[in-house]
């Protein structure tokens, strides 16, 4: 079999037969046409659920995370959201206390109100974990790993095991790792789950889901249902840009990997950065075991602490200028965050905290764009 770089880069290896094209073809048809005796000759009835276009990208997905099967959604959220949705009311869920602020809202919001027991829990603390976890009442564990803003990471096979003891499933949110640094279902998970907006799609042009599983049951059909009654599909289009974005994720996740070390080892030692959070420093607390279960680097997210608090990182954060102030991660240019701000308030982010998603761009010009903010944001002093 190849190896998942090739299978990135050849989307699959798979030819047009019709026209022996290397790209496939994107079919925006919503309707199928069916032969004479009411059959269905070409196995499609419908674009809502079932697209040539959509079947492309999701086959490349599954094959990069080694499962059985990906089904792609309009949105991360749609995805995420999905998985907790096939669950039925009165079932104990836990979820991780620091994890996407979205989803975190969603289920101490909708997902307690429609009939979930939902229990937040540090996930990287294996013995709160297992203390957590209810046997014959927990359905699902929810982990997220490395886990936004604080990217503290959890063991995804203890995890997995803690888990299945319990006889509960694990799913695991690898937006920020993706397939190109970590393959949740090889370590045990049940499910996995990534915004396909960020590293998977990788250029800020398309919003969208992925559920991939390690094999194909009966809750795994309920997800599916969800998908096609609740209706909320890709568009052709988008899953053509998606994946088009597959081809080049181990080039652009693992140069973007390297950057954000190199980011994150000097500005440690910058006189106006307070703490760097990165699973790629030897002194951050997850380092062992993302050196375990990342293979190829550490992600191109991290987030660092300000010193002179939350006036000093929003000031900051007002000067970069090759660094772009906006929301999302995996994109191909560099953006910044006061992500306090943007989640409100019972966030766990610290106010001080500057979230950075690293690009493609030079280091040495990331680096000086940042130096030169967080000098702004004390008076202009240089004392580095």
């Amino acid at each position: 079999m190849a190896e998942p770089e090739t299978i990135a880069a050849q989307a699959g290896g798979k030819i047009d037969p019709a026209v022996g094209a290397l790209i496939p073809p994107i079919h925006p048809s919503t309707t199928y046409e069916r032969a004479a005796d009411n059959s269905f000759p070409h196995g499609r009835i419908y674009s809502r659920p079932e697209n040539p276009t959509y079947a492309a990208a999701a086959e490349t997905i599954t094959a990069l995370e080694g499962g059985a099967e990906t089904l792609l959604f309009s949105s991360g959220m749609a995805a995420a959201t999905a998985v907790f949705l096939a669950l039925a009311p009165g079932d104990h869920v836990v979820a991780p206390k620091v994890m996407y602020w979205s989803l975190r809202s969603w289920l101490l919001d909708f997902a307690t109100r429609w009939g979930l027991r939902v229990e937040l829990v540090d996930t990287t603390d294996l013995e709160a974990l297992e203390a957590a976890v209810r046997p014959g009442e927990t359905r699902l564990v929810w982990v997220e790993t490395p886990a936004n803003p604080l990217w503290s990471v959890t063991d995804i096979a203890a995890a997995s095991a803690i888990a299945k003891r319990a006889g509960a499933r694990l799913a695991v949110d690898s937006t920020a790792a993706s397939p190109a640094l970590t393959q949740p279902l090889g370590l045990g998970a049940d499910l996995v789950v990534h915004s396909a907006t960020k590293y998977l799609n990788g250029h800020s042009d398309v919003v969208a889901g992925a559920v991939v599983t390690a094999r194909k049951d009966e809750f795994w059909s309920r997800i599916e249902t969800i998908l096609r009654r609740n209706g909320a599909v890709l568009g052709p289009f988008e899953a053509w840009l998606l994946q088009r974005g597959l081809r080049t994720l181990f080039v652009r996740v693992r140069a973007q990997s390297a950057s954000a070390l190199a980011l994150a080892e000097r500005l440690s030692a910058h006189a106006r950065v307070r703490e760097v959070l990165y699973p790629g420093l030897e002194s951050f607390a997850g380092h062992a075991i993302a050196a375990r279960q990342m293979r190829g680097g550490f992600g191109g997210m991290l987030s660092i602490r300000v010193k002179g608090g939350e006036a000093a990182a929003i000031t900051a954060a007002a000067h970069v200028q090759v660094w772009k102030r906006a929301t999302s991660l995996g994109g191909v240019e560099s953006l910044v965050e006061h992500r306090a701000s943007v989640e409100g308030p019972g966030t766990p982010a610290p106010s001080d905290l500057l979230r950075l998603s690293v690009g493609l761009e030079s280091v040495e010009d990331l680096f000086a764009d940042l130096a030169q903010a967080l000098d702004a944001a004390h008076g202009g002093a240089n004392d580095r």
